[in-house]
């Protein structure tokens, strides 16, 4: 009899038929930015552990990393936010993009790496 587990986290390339599953969040994040650089593909998340996230209002970044940062000690994992997002109808590539434009304005920083906290 084999047991078999079930990933929190999955990911794939509609493109290449290529699907990772996973425990942790930002390993989705990796995924994408391993295989993005490589193909110049987007991945899609196919599924995704947001059930804890269901009291969070709201379909802007800042707003939402500071409603999940109130359960993460050192900082909202990246992948936990493009989840979170992914289920407001964002893509991973465009949440990482607008990741990336609230760090540069200074909005968000990263107390560790990947892992993101409104200033």
């Amino acid at each position: 009899m084999t047991h078999q587990t079930q990933a929190f986290y999955a990911v794939s390339c509609p493109e290449c038929d290529v699907q990772i599953e996973t425990d942790t969040p930002n390993e989705i994040v990796e995924m994408y930015r391993r295989h993005s650089s490589v193909t110049g593909h987007d991945v899609e998340i196919e599924q995704a552990e947001t059930s804890f996230a269901d009291d969070i209002d709201g379909d802007e970044i800042e707003p939402v990393i500071r409603q999940l940062q109130e359960q993460y000690r050192n900082g909202v994992p990246i992948g936990v936010v493009a989840a979170v997002m992914n289920d407001r109808g964002l893509s991973l590539a465009a949440t990482l993009d607008e990741i990336h434009e609230r760090r540069m304005d200074g909005g968000l920083y990263e107390p560790q790496d990947d892992h993101l906290a409104v200033v």
